[in-house]
């Protein structure tokens, strides 16, 4: 229930969310008080501009993911850890497990391992699977495939697929199959450590996600690197929407993909807190 809710009641807080629920409530107060509408359709027009700003998304945004900016060289590690959160399923008509905007992480995870950055690799994640239908299509391709139903559910299995073409040898891969979120994905993995003896570990996951993720893990004694990748702001971005007039016009108008990016890093900050009062951070 916990993870249903943890999914459900944030669409409610997000910028879109929040419209939508501003715009329930100007429809109601139209039948009881319609002198007071605007107030909610203005609020709603409000929320909408102002996250699907530039501005204010890269900003946001920039005050997650450089708190772990990396280093110029990382040092060596006992395994890296990735997290998931980054692949698609093989579900026809895909081939093969395909990687999403995220994918860095995987990709990135692959390159540290080729550089000597630790000897294991961990993927870590499952999969998070809502009523029958997802079900079914697991059943569908296990037919296809040869494989089971639980290993097309587990992400961690998508990520070692693709970690191998990579160049990343089977035997050095470890997974992680059963999290469902960030929490139980450093419970986890910090059994897999306890009982194969590996102390420090590179972290890799979206720096959008790396604040959350190290105090996650940090909490459970793990020693974490932060290997962050996958970053949505860089200077360039930041510099540019203040590099001309025709610039600053054209990112102060509202964008649907600035609006998709703030949505992130709300999430982030949701989680934040909501691990901060379950005491996983």
């Amino acid at each position: 229930m916990f993870l249903f809710l943890s999914k459900l009641l944030p669409l409610f807080l997000y910028p879109l969310g929040l419209a939508c629920v501003l715009l329930v409530v100007a429809l109601v107060m139209s039948w009881r008080n319609p002198r007071w509408v605007p107030i909610p359709v203005a609020l709603a027009l409000i929320v909408l501009l102002v996250s699907s700003n530039t501005w204010v998304t890269n900003n946001l945004i920039r005050s997650l993911e450089w708190q772990y900016l990396p280093n110029s060289e990382l040092p060596e590690a006992d395994v890296i850890v990735i997290l998931g959160g980054a692949t698609k399923p093989p579900f026809p008509p895909r081939p093969t497990p395909e990687v999403d905007e995220a994918g860095d992480r995987v990709l990135y995870g692959a390159q540290l391992y080729r550089e000597g950055k630790a000897p294991w690799v961990i993927p870590a994640g499952g999969r998070i699977v809502w009523g029958s239908n997802s079900n079914n299509s697991s059943q569908r391709l296990s037919s296809q495939t040869g494989q089971s139903s639980q290993q097309l559910a587990s992400e961690s299995e998508d990520m070692a697929q693709i970690l191998e073409d990579l160049g990343v040898p089977r035997t050095a891969i470890i997974q992680e199959s059963r999290s469902l979120n960030t929490h139980q994905n450093a419970v986890n993995v910090r059994k897999i450590l306890d009982q194969r003896d590996l102390r420090k570990v590179l972290l890799v996951t979206s720096a959008i996600h790396m604040p959350r993720s190290v105090l996650v893990f940090r909490r459970q004694g793990i020693d974490v690197i932060p290997a962050p990748t996958d970053f949505l702001v860089s200077q360039h971005e930041l510099d540019e929407p203040s590099s001309s007039s025709q610039a600053a016009l054209l990112h102060s108008l509202p964008n649907a993909d600035q609006l998709s990016k703030i949505t992130r890093a709300i999430k982030e900050y949701i989680g934040i807190v909501a691990y901060r009062i379950r005491g996983w951070v």
